[in-house]
């Protein structure tokens, strides 16, 4: 029987209960933004401030080229010979991301006079370089700032921020988008200077651009899918069914972001293990990795997901009246959460793996599902609609990628390491 290391996984877990435990904090702040804004602010400013920040944040996952990924994989890639080329790497990524999110929040300046757009414009480069520099800290197998300024000080900033405004009794949708983004400001600052004291000094050596956007471009257009997936939900139901509907579905479906971030905490500490198992050909310890996360996802989601379930209808009254129409949304997220989970990083495995491109198929074939039931079925169902269309697109996003991965590779995500994992769990 194979077991694991106790080193190993110790190491894995201290970083992937680090990052789970800054997780739920932001998991919580985010929550508590959401439940300020619905009941200070009503349905409709709600509904206007969930739309334009979604949008916002599909814009930054579509101009940040997931040239953080990109990073993790070189800087991880580079260890066994002292992160050499590293500061190459950052600047390849860093003037294309910076330059296109520069033009895009000047194109959207010059061309919106609405203030809530010249807001969050004028946020959106800040929000991209952020993101990037703080996904470059992980390559070198460094949790602590994700944690505290990804994790912890952005979402509690926000929730400062938005709790001033609405006790201040400021209904304004620009001032709550102006709360809600000014805490990128710090981490963005915070994480590049931790970030520039530990590049080493070195030559742009030529080629360096080429290797790294050869990586990452299908992983752009995945990264592009991926934010318009996580999104664009809220904003069909604000089209389609009005800002009000789209309030109620943003608050059944905030709860979804406990566990997506708890998967994030996990797969922000096992991408740069798997990325170094898999180039070294070492299939067995991707299985250990793979499998061992996919049974704390399990263990510490599920009791979330069917507890959400059971009190969806005490919870959705938190938000206020009018918001117990969700509750069908929130089964239809637990059920769909779960099965989900049950499948384990398997995106992450694909990509670690170097196969970027079916990825990216993947991705697209999701997306389409969920925009083909979406327009079918938002008209009619109004929020149920929507998380039936976002369901039908989370099961192809997780079961094509389990099936290809297990005819590639022959992973699984549960097995021995299962039980390995499990008891470790308990011994803690």
């Amino acid at each position: 029987m194979v077991t694991l290391t106790p080193p190993r996984l110790s190491g894995l877990a201290r970083g992937g209960l680090a990052g789970v435990a800054g997780a739920g904090i932001g998991a919580a702040a985010q929550f508590g933004v959401v439940v300020l804004v619905v009941r200070g602010a009503g349905q409709e400013v709600a509904g206007a401030f969930f739309a334009a920040t979604a949008l916002c944040l599909m814009a930054a996952g579509i101009l940040r080229l997931d040239a953080g990924s990109g990073l993790i994989y070189f800087i991880a890639r580079s260890r066994p010979f002292g992160y050499r080329c590293t500061s190459g790497y950052v600047r390849a990524a860093l003037v294309p991301v910076g330059a296109l999110s520069l033009a895009a929040g000047a194109t959207a300046l010059s061309v919106s006079p609405d203030p809530t757009v010249l807001v969050l414009a004028a946020a959106l480069p800040v929000l991209v370089c952020a993101d990037v520099v703080v996904a470059a800290s992980r390559g070198f197998g460094a949790m602590r700032p994700t944690v505290l300024l990804d994790g912890v000080l952005q979402p509690v900033g926000q929730l400062l921020l938005v709790s001033a405004v609405v006790l201040a009794g400021a209904e304004s949708v620009p001032l709550l988008a102006a709360a809600w983004a000014l805490p990128s400001l710090p981490v963005l600052l915070l994480s590049a200077l931790w970030l520039r004291r530990r590049l080493p000094r070195g030559p742009y050596l030529p080629g360096t651009a080429h290797d790294l956007w050869r990586y990452t471009w299908p992983r752009s257009m995945a990264a592009a899918i991926q934010a318009v997936f996580q999104r664009l939900d809220i904003v069909i139901v604000a089209v389609l069914a009005g800002p009000a509907e789209a309030a109620v579905y943003t608050a059944a479906t905030r709860f979804k972001v406990v566990g997506q971030l708890v998967n994030q905490g996990l797969t922000q500490a096992v991408q740069p293990r798997l990325v170094r198992a898999l180039a070294e050909g070492d299939l067995a310890r991707a299985r250990e990795l793979y499998q061992s996360t996919t049974m704390w996802l399990t263990l510490l989601t599920w009791p979330l997901w069917l507890c959400y379930a059971a009190l969806a209808p005490w919870l959705l009254g938190l938000f206020g009246d009018g918001y117990a129409s969700g509750v069908p949304v929130a089964l239809v997220l637990a059920a769909t959460m779960m099965l989900a989970t049950a499948c384990g990083m398997v995106d992450v495995v694909l990509t670690a793996a170097g196969h970027t491109g079916p990825s990216l198929a993947v991705l697209a074939a999701a997306i389409a599902v969920t925009l083909t039931l979406d327009a079918l079925l938002i008209p009619a169902c109004g929020a149920s609609g929507a998380a039936l269309g976002w369901a039908g697109g989370m099961l192809v996003k997780n079961l094509l990628p389990l099936w290809l991965i297990h005819r590639r590779y022959g992973l699984r995500p549960f097995g021995v390491h299962s039980r390995a994992a499990l008891r470790t769990w308990r011994a803690r």
